[in-house]
């Protein structure tokens, strides 16, 4: 009798953790992919799961990983920074639109520099990048940076390992604005680089140029911020020299036609803008139009209305550009028309 009632409360224990298991399970959003917005999305998952309990599991492994991921259905969303086209999103079956809108900046470990006391230009930071500028106090470099000293010492590159839409941003860039990056690397999330060290994700390249004196990384800006590196200013089309900020990516996707763009794939590097800053981009999350959980693929569109609802003020404390009402509204017109489950829209506005 005694061992039957044992088994009778371990069959009713392992029962409970069953169900708790399930309930947890079904409770559980996961998604992966860019590094670019993971501060933001964190403190978004963290704001939503104290209001509905709902918890969200984003992992944070570069752009590539999140594509990788969603169209090998082993997440419930993907995320990244380089749009896909409309004829992969085609093939794929999904669906992307922009969540927030920010910028990569060159960050530099230079003893005694302030942050935005260094200029460059793209000629300059492809010629860094390609290895064909090598020091600090190169007269291309100086020429550019008067009264400002230049050490006369190697100038450590650091890039991203991994495939990322960082990268793409960055070089998609450098690919606009510099014939010599143009002619000998070109762009995509992930390239084969001339010169350097690799960091894994946002986090990596912050890691190393911290730690490495003289060196240069590329990383989306709240990194910056967070680590406390020492960002350059930039030259954009214009020919203004800019700092990054708020303002500036915001100038840069001033003049973003989204609603007359395939795929809502918008890019918005090299802008026009006097205070533009040159290298912005948005952050796209992935999605299928036809999605095999109907109550999972609600549950996704739901926390990202509330996103574009409610987190325009933590997007912009954490130095990110809200998505503007007009053009989320652009979005969710998009999700009732094409994101369908069993024939029915899964969004209703």
């Amino acid at each position: 009798k005694t061992m039957k009632k044992v088994i009778a409360v371990l069959a009713a224990a392992l029962l409970g953790l069953t169900i708790a298991g399930s309930s947890y399970a079904a409770a559980l959003i996961n998604g992966a992919g860019a590094t670019f917005p993971y501060p933001l999305y964190s403190k978004w998952a963290y704001e939503y799961a104290k209001k509905t309990g709902l918890k969200f599991n984003y992992q944070s492994i570069g752009s590539g990983g999140g594509i990788k991921q969603i169209k090998a259905k082993t997440v419930d969303f993907g995320a990244s920074d380089a749009p896909l086209d409309n004829k992969e999103l085609s093939e794929s079956g999904l669906m992307q639109f922009p969540m927030a809108i920010g910028g990569v900046v060159p960050v530099v470990n230079i003893e005694g520099l302030a942050p935005g006391a260094l200029n460059l230009t793209a000629d300059t930071l492809a010629g860094i990048y390609l290895g064909t500028i090598k020091k600090w106090n190169d007269p291309k470099i100086a020429s550019i940076n008067p009264g400002v000293k230049l050490p006369d010492v190697d100038i450590t590159v650091v890039h991203r390992a991994d495939g990322s839409g960082t990268t793409w941003i960055f070089t998609n860039y450098l690919d606009k604005a510099s014939k010599d990056w143009h002619g000998s690397v070109g762009f995509g999330t992930a390239v084969k680089w001339p010169a350097g060290v690799g960091g894994k994700g946002n986090e990596g390249v912050a890691t190393y140029v911290k730690r490495i004196k003289n060196s240069i990384g590329y990383i989306e800006f709240a990194y910056a911020v967070q680590n406390k590196l020492t960002h350059t200013k930039l030259k954009n089309r214009s020919g203004a020299f800019v700092e990054p900020t708020a303002e500036s990516f915001m100038e840069a996707a001033a003049g973003a036609d989204w609603k007359g763009t395939p795929g809502f794939a918008v890019v918005l590097t090299d802008q026009s803008g006097p205070k533009a800053w040159p290298i912005a981009g948005a952050t796209f999350i992935l999605v299928y139009k036809n999605p095999d959980n109907c109550d999972t693929a609600g549950k996704v569109l739901e926390f990202f209305d509330w996103a574009y609802k409610n987190g325009g003020e933590m997007a912009k404390s954490l130095d990110y550009v809200p998505i503007p009402a007009k053009v989320s509204g652009i979005m969710e017109d998009a999700w009732s028309k094409e994101i369908r489950c069993g024939g029915k829209p899964v969004w209703k506005k």
